[in-house]
């Protein structure tokens, strides 16, 4: 695995870097007072799809952050498959996402918390495209922390 360092900083893995992308998108959700949840796509080491929850601004349940990153994406390309393509999103995704996933045959989701509740893994893996490799718990506290603390000030 290739690690890229910007300066100072320390390497991060190509997976890192990607996920620090999708939590970008997650904190513009959050501020606009909905769930902290972003998503990026990338195809041969470019962003061509990002998305972050949008369910209350539109008044739409399936306005997920993977819906609007994954949608982004298939319009970039100008086609409806991304088999070259990797889901970066900050949560596990939800059933309905999973199944979006295997219609657009995408190649890896990354994903950083896991769902106990929501996510797909807790119900059956084989809702992706059979060839989709996943990937879970990359930035995991990260990820994780700014849903908590989105529902923390919530219940305030």
């Amino acid at each position: 695995m290739r690690y890229v360092s910007f300066g100072d900083e320390p390497a991060v893995s190509p997976d890192e870097f990607f996920m620090n992308e999708a939590i970008r998108e997650a904190k513009l959700a959050l501020a606009e007072d909905e769930i902290p949840i972003g998503a990026i796509v990338v195809c041969k080491g470019r962003i061509i799809g990002r998305g972050h929850n949008l369910t209350e601004r539109l008044n739409d349940v399936s306005a997920h952050a993977e819906m609007q990153a994954l949608t982004a994406a298939a319009n970039f390309i100008g086609g409806k498959y991304l088999p070259e393509c990797t889901l970066y999103v900050t949560m596990e995704p939800c059933v309905m996402c999973a199944g979006a996933c295997y219609w657009f045959q995408l190649a890896r989701i990354v994903f950083g918390a896991y769902d106990t509740k929501l996510g797909f893994g807790r119900l059956n893996q084989k809702i992706t495209h059979p060839k989709t490799v996943i990937a879970g718990g990359i930035m995991e506290n990260e990820c994780a922390g700014l849903v908590r603390e989105f529902f923390r000030s919530k219940r305030k």
